[in-house]
């Protein structure tokens, strides 16, 4: 399929590390190579949301990779009743295989993040393959760093909307609400018990080791945070990057006034924030640049 000045958009079979297949797409870039990027999309969003960004970053030189985690998109069974997923195999896994079958050795590996995206990287067993990490609304996902009206909402989704659709239908059913694809029970249950927590699965008594494996990654971190971003303003992204401790990280707070008026925490990838996605591209190329040789 042609995508014009953005080069072939190319189908992809990316096997995740214990073999599941994954639905995927390459976009090749457009000018000569300067790096190459895997887009780690959020929670219950199908990788056809980063096209745009995918389409604009092959065109800056950036080889460029989405894909949709299992049970999700391209990579879901014909039936989420009674499928095996978690949030730990979408990083462990299929992340990890998305980083495996990027990284080389010509141009440097970058991750580009979406809300769960984030929290991912510090999971992956090959993070020391990626040369950095840009992660747009990246949160601790606990309600008490919400805005008042998106924590009654919130609370009442995992109180009362959520916990009868799931014992209906075997999954949870986000669909129904327009909120994006319908995911897989593990990752529901995963979900739900860890926004409990002020500070995600770091404070989960279940999750002991989550400080040191955070602790192994060294890549640097921007993490950029929408002044309107409900799920995900810039304490609760605080609450999370904290715990990347031996990593250099820096944040920044969007302003979604020259963007706009609205970004919320869907609006990152959308066709207004192209500036964003400058920076972004920017900060990889920096980070290149500021490479000590080997």
């Amino acid at each position: 399929m042609n995508v014009g000045m953005t080069g072939d958009l190319i189908p992809f079979r990316l096997v995740a590390a214990d073999g599941y297949v994954l639905g995927a797409t390459r976009f090749p870039a457009a000018q000569p190579l300067r790096g190459r990027l895997v887009v780690a999309g959020a929670t219950a969003v199908p990788q056809g949301f980063y096209r745009r960004f995918a389409q604009f970053a092959s065109a800056c030189g950036f080889e460029t990779l989405t894909f949709d985690y299992r049970g999700i998109g391209q990579s879901k069974p014909s039936t989420l009743k009674g499928f095996q997923a978690s949030f730990l195999d979408w990083a462990r896994l299929d992340l990890a295989g998305a980083v495996y079958a990027m990284a080389a050795h010509d141009v440097p590996l970058y991750l580009v993040g979406h809300s769960f995206g984030g929290h991912a990287f510090g999971l992956l067993p090959n993070h020391h393959q990626v040369a950095g990490l840009y992660v747009f609304g990246i949160s601790a996902g606990w309600h008490g760093w919400m805005p008042v009206g998106e924590r009654l909402l919130v609370l009442l989704m995992w109180n009362l909307v959520f916990p009868p659709l799931v014992w209906w239908k075997g999954y949870c059913p986000w669909q129904i609400l327009g909120m994006g694809e319908d995911i897989p029970l593990d990752v529901y249950r995963q979900w739900r018990r860890w926004c409990r927590y002020p500070h995600y699965f770091f404070d989960d008594p279940a999750m002991p080791d989550m400080a040191t494996t955070y602790a192994t990654v060294h890549a640097p971190i921007m993490a950029a945070n929408a002044l309107d971003d409900g799920w995900a303003l810039p304490a609760s992204r605080d609450a999370f990057v904290r715990h990347y401790t031996n990593a250099p990280v820096d944040t920044q707070d969007l302003d979604p006034v020259p963007l706009g008026g609205k970004l919320g925490h869907m609006g990152y990838f959308r066709a207004n924030a192209e500036p964003l996605w400058t920076q972004a591209l920017t900060w990889f190329t920096q980070l290149r640049h500021n490479r000590k040789p080997a």
